[in-house]
């Protein structure tokens, strides 16, 4: 079992930034691949980005350039460095481990979840 918490969600102004958290424990390793996913009320849940376990990193088109993912195995977590915000980015983000992959576009490639955290972004 590995358990994900994610964190650093909040209210943020149009341009500004905000930083996620996601802690792992349990059956932690630096092998997993991990991703961030994003769902926006009445909208189905969409990829934002993957960081695999050799720390490259790939992004959805909307998001590229504005966030960066990054992970230290260290202390188990991974981050979402998330700059210029839009609203459009108003979600609850979820970050998610990928056991047996490289890090898949796909929700459904994800074993485990977190419970995920609300990013609210005003105009």
């Amino acid at each position: 079992q590995v358990q994900l918490v994610e964190s650093g969600g909040g209210l943020v102004q149009a341009g500004g930034s905000l930083r996620l958290s996601c802690a792992a424990s349990g059956r932690t390793s630096s092998r997993y691949a991990m991703g961030w996913f994003r769902q926006a009320p009445g909208k189905e849940r969409e990829f934002v980005g993957a960081i695999t376990s050799s720390g490259n990193s790939y992004y959805a088109d909307p998001i590229k350039g504005r966030f960066t993912i990054s992970r230290d195995n260290a202390k188990n977590t991974v981050y979402l460095q998330m700059n210029v915000l839009k609203p459009e980015d108003t979600a609850v983000y979820y970050c998610a481990a990928d056991l047996f992959g490289g890090g898949s576009r796909i929700n459904h490639d994800y074993e485990y979840w977190g419970q995920g955290t609300q990013v609210t972004v005003s105009s």
